[in-house]
């Protein structure tokens, strides 16, 4: 079997594994280096291989450079040219410019490949005046109506922009891309800024567990080409959510190497900013991570192994962050749960408010389970995927394994608290994607470690005519 080669790990040393079987067992052993591979040439080596896939995958962005943004990325966009100090007016230029240019972008792009239309003027002039003139009368109306508090443009009801209004994160981030770049370049910027970084991301958490360079690549390039990477693309907070929640889970990663001080700075950290950017995560998440954590102490306990301290105190810091985030999203008046599920069932506020939402909830969960389900069981790559990523991150390392796993639920549990089966591009779920981002290379590594060895496989018997076996030897007749 070919050795792996794992250049720059974690103490700096460039070393070369190799797998050597003695009395039946599989053993790993560290070989002298290569000539000419010093640490400091290996980690330059390592660092160009990452910097290659991120500068690959920007310029691969560029075919999309507009009509990306959603109908919730003109509030975000506000919210930033609001902090830069602009007023309502310039504010809802600037907005109302960058979305119609993308939906105008759109349409020209859609009646391109139409069988019937493709030959047609393009409708993007038409599409562009035509939402111009929609969003300009609704914020005009509003603003005339007194609707002009907050950070956001009132392009909807005032009960519906309190939702963004509480998640200053994302804005705070656009400023300086915004700032220096304008509108669309901006927000196209800041969009691959954060995906870059989320698979950066993803390369130190699979070289921390001590996988080779190839391995935590293959990693960064799955977070790149896999829905995270495209939900991350679009103008919207999932792409600061997910690098976020990728710092915590480098944290536990960290904590399980014994490296304390740090594990702990990026999981408090990383939980906190999370509460400017959607609290609900940030509960979620601490809420996963709080109970995995214990759950392997206790696991280690049973097993008659004593349970690292540093776990129980990642319980506790999890747990404190996600008692703080209920706290202080109480004291703020942020949107409750109530208010939630009327956003949801009332198609944003647009109707009149549900006399039972709990009980249609609870209803409206039940049949969306089931057609999701149905649905993947048509196309079952994503299910695939867990599976494969899951058996991953536990062959690898259990704790590792449980810690991920967590993580991972909170795009679940994000889905359930909405759900909307029209939802597009699984945005809700995109959490459940770091399953297979991590865990998929973890299986690889561990499928290929197990392979047996050269010496292992019989050398096949080859049958020579006119020969014969004798005494062992072989007798030509």
């Amino acid at each position: 079997m070919l050795p792996f080669v794992d250049n720059c790990d974690e103490v700096g040393y460039s070393r070369q594994t190799a797998a050597i079987r003695t009395d039946g067992q599989l053993h790993r052993t560290v070989l002298s280096s290569p000539a000419g591979h010093t640490p400091i040439r290996a980690c330059r080596s390592a660092a160009l291989w990452v910097l290659t896939l991120a500068a690959v995958f920007a310029v691969a962005q560029l075919a999309n450079v507009t009509g990306r943004d959603t109908p919730d990325s003109k509030n975000y966009l506000a919210y930033a040219l609001s902090l830069r100090g602009e007023g309502k007016q310039e504010t809802a230029a600037t907005v109302i410019d960058y979305t119609c240019q993308g939906l105008a972008s759109r349409a020209n792009h859609a009646q391109s490949v139409d069988v019937l239309k493709f030959q047609r003027p393009s409708p993007g002039a038409l599409a562009k005046a035509r939402c111009q003139a929609e969003l300009w009368g609704e914020v005009n109306t509003r603003l005339q109506a007194g609707q002009s508090g907050g950070h956001t443009l009132p392009f909807t009801s005032q009960r519906f922009m309190r939702i963004f209004e509480v998640r200053p994160g994302y804005p705070v981030l656009l400023v300086p891309f915004v700032s220096f770049f304008g509108a669309g370049w901006g927000m196209w910027s800041a969009g691959v800024f954060l995906t870059v970084l989320g698979g950066v991301l993803v390369f130190l958490i699979l070289r921390t567990q001590q996988l080779p360079v190839l391995i935590a690549l293959i990693g960064q390039s799955l977070y790149y080409v896999l829905p995270c990477g495209t939900t991350a693309m679009r103008p919207m907070a999932e792409g600061l959510m997910l690098v976020l929640s990728l710092t915590a889970v480098w944290g536990c990663t960290l904590l399980l190497n014994g490296r304390t001080v740090h594990g702990i700075a990026c999981v408090a950290g990383a939980l906190l900013a999370l509460f400017t950017v959607k609290h609900s995560q940030a509960l979620f998440l601490g809420v996963c991570l709080a109970a995995a954590s214990a759950a392997i102490a206790l696991w280690r306990s049973r097993r008659g192994k004593s349970p690292r301290h540093v776990l129980w105190f990642t319980a506790a810091v999890a747990s404190s962050v996600a008692i703080g985030t209920l706290l202080a999203a109480r004291a703020l008046h942020y949107p409750s749960e109530t208010d939630s599920l009327q956003d949801l069932l009332t198609n944003h506020y647009a109707l009149p408010d549900r006399d039972h939402p709990w009980r249609e909830f609870f209803d409206l969960e039940t049949q969306f389970w089931a057609e999701w389900f149905r649905q993947q069981m048509r196309q079952p790559l994503f299910i695939a995927l867990l599976t494969a990523g899951l058996w991953g991150v536990l062959l690898r390392h259990r704790p590792f394994g449980i810690l991920v796993t967590a993580a991972a639920l909170t795009g679940f549990l994000t889905q359930a608290a909405h759900p909307d089966i029209t939802v597009w591009g699984e945005r809700l779920i995109v959490m459940a994607w770091l399953l297979p981002v991590l865990g998929v290379p973890a299986l690889l590594h561990e499928m290929h470690r197990r392979l047996p060895v050269e010496e292992d496989i019989p050398e096949p018997r080859v049958a020579v005519a006119g020969t014969r076996k004798l005494s062992g030897r072989s007798s030509r007749v």
